[in-house]
C-alpha cells in the first residue's frame, strides 16, 4: 500500500514550487509591512498554500499531516528551550538575579565602552556554553537592562548582543550547529572550526571597531546622562528605596548555567539548574519570594504588585518608570507562547516543503547556472538564507543545503570544510535576521525588540556571509581534498 502511495507522488515543477513561495512571501509582506500584524496568520496562509500544492502533487491528507508533524518534531527541542527560558527569566527577576546583574553592570560599565563590553561578554559566554539562545536569555536580558539604564540605543544594544552571541555559538566546539555543519559535510569539528577561523575573526574585529566607534562617538566625553543611571540603579536596590535586595551572591545562578553547559551538561538541564539556584537564592534574599511566587512568575512572567507599581510611578521619572516596567515585567511560560506558536506554524510549513521537495527543485535549476567553486559557495549561501526564510528553523538551513550540495563540492575537488564553513557562515548567522524564523522570534521575544529594529546593528550576522564569499572569491578559504590551496582544475573523478 505504501508503495502504491509513492507512485502517486510526483516531483513539483519549478513554477509550482515558486507559487507556494510567492504566496508565503506575499502573505507575510502584506501582513507585516502593510498592516503591521504578527506573522502567525500570514505564515499559516503559507502552510495552506503548501498543503494545497502537496495535494496537487499527489500527496494524501494523512501524508501532508504527517509531514507537518515531522516538521514540528524537529523544532520541539527549540520549543522546550523557549518554555524553560521563559520560566528562567520570570524566576530570576523575582529572585533579584536579573536586577542584581543590571545593578552591578550599571556601576561598572561606562557608556563609551558599553557596546564593546557587550560584544565581549556575550562572546565569552557563548564560547563557553556553545549556545547563543542561552547567552541571550541570560546575559542578553541583563545587558538590555543595563543599556536602558545607561540611555543606550536598544537596537544597538541588541545588535551587540547578537554579534557576540553568534560569534561564540559559531566558533564553540560545544555548539550544536558547530557539530552539525561538519557532520553534514563529512569532516570533523576541529577542522571545521579551523577553516572558519580567519574570516570569522576578521569580521569579528571589524564589528568590535564599529561598536567602539559608535560608543565613543555618541557617549564619550561625559555626554551621557548619568543621573538617569543613578535613578535606575537606586530604583532596583531596596537599600536605596528600590524594589529588590541586591547582593553579589545573586550573580551565582548565571555562573552555574555557564559552568554546567561548559561541562557538557545539555542545555535544558543546565538551564533548569539555573532556575533551581535562582529560586533558592530568591527565597533567601527577597522577602516576597516564595514557592508560590516562583510558580506564579514562572508561568505568567514577573509583574510588579499594585502597591509597588504605584510607588515606582510616584517616585521615578516617567522615562525610568517606563524602562523598569518594560524590562522587568517579562518572562514566564505565557510570555513565550508567542514564540512557541510561531515556531509550530513555521515548522508545519517547513515540514511540507521538505517532504514534497518544493525547495529542492528550485535549487536544482539554480545548480545549472553555477560555474566553478565560488559560484557553488554563493549558491549554498543563498540556499541557506532561503531555507531560513521558508523552512524557518536554523538546523534545517544547515541540514538541507548540506545534504543537497555535499556531492557537488566533492565533484569539484573541494575539501568538506569548504562546505561546512559555508553552512555556518550563512545558515547559522542569518537565522536571526528572519522575523518568522525560530531564532528571530526567540530574540524578539526574549530581548523585547523587533527584528526590523536590530537588523541594521546585527553587524556580525549580515557581514559574515558577505565576508565569507569575498574570502572564497580571492581563493583564501578554498582548499582541495588534501587541505591545500585550491587550484582550478578538472572536477575530481
Amino acid at each position: 500500500m505504501s508503495e502504491e502511495k509513492k507512485t502517486n507522488h510526483r516531483m513539483p515543477k519549478v513554477w509550482e514550487a515558486l507559487i507556494t513561495l510567492l504566496i508565503l512571501v506575499a502573505s507575510l509582506a502584506v501582513g507585516i509591512i502593510k498592516y503591521g500584524v504578527d506573522p502567525h496568520v500570514p505564515m499559516f496562509i503559507g502552510v495552506v498554500a503548501a498543503a494545497l500544492m502537496a495535494m496537487r502533487l499527489g500527496y494524501k491528507w494523512d501524508e501532508i499531516e504527517k509531514s507537518m508533524m515531522d516538521g514540528i518534531y524537529k523544532a520541539l527541542q527549540s520549543c522546550c528551550i523557549l518554555i524553560i527560558v521563559g520560566i528562567l527569566i520570570g524566576v530570576w527577576i523575582n529572585a533579584g538575579v536579573v536586577p542584581s546583574m543590571i545593578y552591578y553592570g550599571l556601576k561598572i560599565l561606562h557608556p563609551a565602552i558599553f557596546f564593546i563590553a557587550t560584544v565581549l561578554i556575550c562572546s565569552i559566554t557563548s564560547l563557553a556554553t556553545g549556545t547563543s539562545w542561552g547567552t541571550m536569555g541570560t546575559m542578553g536580558v541583563a545587558l538590555m537592562g543595563i543599556g536602558f539604564g545607561l540611555g543606550m540605543n536598544p537596537a544597538m544594544t541588541a545588535g551587540a548582543i547578537l554579534s557576540g552571541a553568534y560569534f561564540g555559538d559559531k566558533m564553540s566546539p560545544l555548539s550544536d550547529t558547530t557539530n552539525l555543519a561538519p557532520a553534514m559535510a563529512g569532516t570533523d569539528v576541529m577542522s571545521h572550526v579551523k577553516a572558519m577561523l580567519v574570516p570569522t575573526v576578521t569580521v569579528y574585529a571589524i564589528v568590535l571597531v564599529i561598536f567602539g566607534v559608535l560608543g565613543a562617538a555618541q557617549y564619550s566625553g561625559g555626554d551621557a546622562d548619568m543621573s538617569r543611571v543613578d535613578e535606575f540603579a537606586n530604583a532596583l536596590n531596596a537599600a536605596n528605596g528600590g524594589v529588590f535586595n541586591i547582593n553579589p551572591a545573586l550573580l551565582l545562578p548565571p555562573v552555574i548555567v555557564i559552568v554546567a553547559v561548559a561541562m557538557k551538561i545539555p542545555a535544558i538541564p543546565g538551564i533548569f539548574l539555573g532556575i533551581i539556584a535562582g529560586g533558592v537564592l530568591g527565597m533567601v534574599f527577597q522577602p516576597d519570594c516564595n514557592l508560590g511566587t516562583i510558580f506564579d512568575y514562572g508561568m505568567n512572567g514577573y509583574y510588579f504588585a499594585d502597591e509597588v507599581s504605584e510607588m515606582l510611578a510616584s517616585t521615578l521619572s516617567e522615562e525610568t518608570h517606563y524602562t523598569m516596567t518594560r524590562l522587568l515585567e517579562s518572562g514566564g511560560i505565557l510570555g513565550m507562547m508567542f514564540s512557541v506558536s510561531m515556531t509550530i506554524i513555521a515548522m508545519m510549513f517547513g515540514g511540507i516543503m521538505e517532504t514534497t521537495h518544493q525547495l529542492e527543485v528550485i535549487v536544482d535549476q539554480l545548480k545549472k547556472l553555477i560555474r566553478g567553486p565560488v559560484g557553488l559557495v554563493a549558491l549554498t549561501e543563498v540556499t541557506c538564507v532561503v531555507s531560513n526564510a521558508t523552512m524557518p528553523e536554523q538546523y534545517i538551513s544547515i541540514v538541507v543545503p548540506g545534504r543537497m550540495y555535499a556531492e557537488e563540492y566533492r565533484k569539484l575537488g573541494l575539501h568538506p570544510t569548504v562546505l561546512s564553513s559555508t553552512l555556518e557562515n550563512s545558515g547559522t548567522v542569518t537565522s536571526a535576521l528572519i522575523p518568522w524564523n525560530t531564532c528571530g522570534v526567540f530574540i524578539a521575544t526574549t530581548l523585547d525588540i523587533s527584528v526590523a529594529q536590530y537588523i541594521p546593528f546585527a553587524f556580525f550576522n549580515w557581514m559574515m556571509p558577505l565576508a565569507a564569499l569575498i574570502f572564497a572569491a580571492v581563493g583564501f578559504t578554498l582548499k582541495d581534498m588534501d587541505g591545500k590551496p585550491y587550484k582550478r582544475r578538472a572536477a575530481a573523478k
